[in-house]
């Protein structure tokens, strides 16, 4: 592929949903659901936890997937490389037999790659972005090369919704929520925020209404492992809300929604 279209290029279903205004939304119900796995939660407690550092946290996080997306391949292998090299050094602890294992653990980089397809997809469809079946899989396809970055082989991959959703139904007697699922989703929900933030400014209304609504948006199953009040919402509101919520995105012009990666990739296939 040609280096400055990057791993998938402008013409990718990956483009267009990870463009979406709704992509801030997706990420939260991400971790929301990536928190349910004993092991993967207990793994990111153990090494700082979503309360150390959650806004650098969640920055590099982003910035990692903007790069991979709309880099160049060469920017998108480097930041490929240290994320694995990252993980290939931590250790976790398993919360109930205490045996120590590895963070690159295939199974939870697995269960890391589909709470993030399945809630970057399933939002920006939700949200209205308009995709038609064979382009919504054709996104989890994509995808496959997002999980084969961080050290998965691709035959172990969902390549389609329905084996997406055959994953799920696989892995749900293996989640649970424990009280470090607890901290992380409370740790989620209210990040530190400086106090003349708090007072002067709307960032923490702002910020509850998108974690309330990820929330909202997480499958039946998970909310009912969570056991917390969402503010009423159900499937039919929450949908109603992120709808509303990207109708007023995408009337904010282009040059103030898009992100600098996107930016300057968009600059680079022009020239």
């Amino acid at each position: 592929m040609d280096q400055d279209r990057g791993v998938f290029g402008p013409d990718s279903v990956t483009w267009r949903v990870h463009a979406d205004p709704t992509y801030a939304v997706g990420g939260l119900r991400g971790l929301l659901l990536q928190a349910l796995h004993p092991q993967a939660m207990a793994a990111v407690e153990q090494n700082g936890g979503f309360d150390a550092d959650p806004w650098g946290r969640l920055t590099r996080t982003s910035q990692y997937i903007a790069t991979i997306t709309y880099g160049t391949e060469v920017e998108a292998l480097r930041a490929a490389a240290r994320v694995r090299g990252i993980h290939r050094k931590l250790r976790g602890t398993d919360p109930f037999n205490g045996e120590e294992f590895r963070l690159d653990r295939p199974d939870l980089l697995l269960w890391v790659h589909c709470c993030e397809v399945d809630s970057l997809l399933s939002t920006a469809v939700r949200g209205g972005l308009e995709l038609t079946d064979v382009e919504a899989d054709a996104y989890v396809a994509e995808q496959i090369r997002s999980a084969e970055l961080v050290g998965l082989q691709a035959s172990g991959v969902p390549a389609t919704r329905a084996e997406l959703a055959e994953y799920f139904l696989q892995v749900r007697p293996e989640l649970k929520l424990t009280k470090a699922a607890r901290r992380g989703a409370r740790g989620l929900v209210t990040p530190p925020m400086p106090g003349w933030v708090q007072l002067l400014t709307p960032a923490r209304p702002a910020w509850g209404g998108l974690a309330a609504l990820s929330f909202g948006l997480l499958p039946g199953w998970a909310r009912r492992m969570y056991r917390m009040p969402v503010l009423g919402l159900t499937d039919i509101t929450s949908t109603a809300a992120l709808r509303t919520l990207r109708s007023g995105a995408l009337a904010v012009p282009e040059r103030f929604r898009h992100g600098p990666t996107l930016k300057a990739a968009k600059a680079r296939l022009t020239a």
